[in-house]
């Protein structure tokens, strides 16, 4: 008997002919001889409808009361699917995050986990029941008020359970079949990869892959939580994320022992681009800057420094941003600005950043030339450049995002002529 925790997104219990879907997925797993948890989303758009009707009601909701209305979604999908499961003759128990021993900082809308208590799932599990836990959510230490983890929390709720009951594997339902050479939406050529290292998937979601949310991967790498990225909708084999390079998960008699030079493309639109204009040439300043960014819980990604003009004495730093995260940093920073000297700020939410992530590309020359001719070809203009031993990273105009992801794919020879099916979902 295994211990499998199964997380279901927002597409796969976005209606009720969904959550029955998932209730017969669950059941399955559960009569084939495994217990089960599992971790759900809330049902299809409900999170950004939320946001929406609250920014109807107030443009400056308090963060407290904006963490109470989102985890209402998540709740709903696991009352349902508990029903439903029930109505197929199993035996479910639903909690939510607190209930689920999901212990968190006080930060709301970006909580952190700091503790995993999950003796009432343990106990459930014990009974033979299917415990089912609502993600994205839990409960602060200090002061008892429920938080928020943030987009793609659940999966990070699903790991966090995993790791702390010891499971077997974590397995990572959505509307595709795993996890793709780029976002199927954008490429429909892209082809599903049958292994990712944990390396490779930790750049694929920093750098924008939503199939998997960043402190996920970084939970499920710490623990040695093997994750499992399948679909919901059909019982095709979906992708691995391999824990470390010696771990052989799935691998087939046959297949190529080293890693290929590039897993994939990956496509963001949700960061904004910050320029500090005029700063002082002097040392210290790049320092200040990011200081006043730190204390405004702005997370920051790529950052580059012009050289400044000869005799000016003064040059422009610019970084990137959640957008999320962008009023705060700009309001922190406009508050700081007569200390550090800065002559102003700019800001643009309309930019995209495209990234190519490959373990092979430390040790095969010529990527960054076919990278970056490739963009010439498509006619892209490069505003920032950003590398890590296995990624290039490059921000570029919004409006030309698509077309960028699609001219990198084509020149590393990532299309296949057959096309992936996308099940559900509006990718919202």
């Amino acid at each position: 008997m295994s211990l499998i925790v199964q997380k279901f997104g927002g597409s796969s219990v976005s209606n009720a002919e969904g959550i029955n879907r998932v209730a017969t997925r669950v059941l399955e797993t559960k009569r084939a001889g495994d217990d089960v948890v599992v971790v759900v989303s809330a049902m299809g758009d409900t999170t950004d409808d939320l946001l929406d009707l609250a920014s109807q009601v107030t443009p400056e909701a308090p963060a407290r009361e904006m963490d109470m209305l989102l985890s209402s979604g998540e709740r709903i999908s696991m009352a349902l699917l508990a029903m439903a499961i029930d109505a197929q003759g199993g035996t479910a128990v639903s909690f939510t995050g607190s209930q689920a021993g999901m212990i968190t900082d006080a930060l709301h809308g970006r909580a952190r986990i700091v503790e995993v208590s999950p003796s009432r799932v343990r106990r459930a599990i014990d009974r033979g029941m299917i415990a089912i836990v609502a993600g994205f959510q839990g409960m602060s230490k200090d002061s008892n008020n429920i938080t928020t983890m943030g987009r793609g929390g659940s999966d990070t709720t699903a790991v966090a359970l995993a790791a702390a009951l010891n499971a077997d594997v974590c397995e990572i339902y959505t509307d595709v079949d795993g996890i793709y050479s780029a976002d199927p939406r954008v490429v429909p050529s892209a082809h599903k990869l049958d292994r990712v290292s944990s390396e490779e998937m930790l750049e694929l979601a920093a750098s924008g892959a939503k199939i998997l949310h960043l402190r996920c991967v970084e939970y499920a790498r710490r623990f040695g939580v093997p994750l499992h990225v399948r679909s919901s909708f059909s019982h095709h084999e979906g992708t691995w994320i391999i824990p470390s390079p010696d771990d052989k998960i799935h691998l087939q008699e046959g297949e190529p022992l080293e890693q290929p030079i590039v897993a994939g493309v990956a496509h963001d639109l949700s960061e904004a681009k910050v320029t500090v204009v005029g700063v002082p040439d002097i040392p210290g300043k790049a320092a200040e800057i990011f200081g006043v960014i730190a204390g405004a819980n702005a997370n920051i990604d790529m950052i580059v420094q012009n050289v400044s003009t000869a005799g000016s004495g003064q040059t422009d730093i610019s970084f990137t941003v959640p957008i999320v995260e962008g009023k705060d940093a700009l309001a922190a920073l406009r508050a700081a600005q007569g200390s550090i000297g800065f002559a102003d700020i700019e800001y643009d939410e309309q930019i995209g950043k495209l990234s190519l992530v490959g373990a092979g590309m430390r040790s095969n020359p010529g990527v960054s030339h076919t990278f970056f001719e490739a963009l010439h070809q498509a006619g892209i203009n490069v505003d920032m450049i950003s590398t890590s031993e296995i990624r290039i990273s490059i921000v570029t105009h919004a409006d030309r995002l698509a077309t960028a992801v699609e001219a990198v794919h084509k020149a590393f020879g990532l299309d296949t002529e057959e096309q992936a099916t996308v099940y559900g979902g509006t990718g919202r």
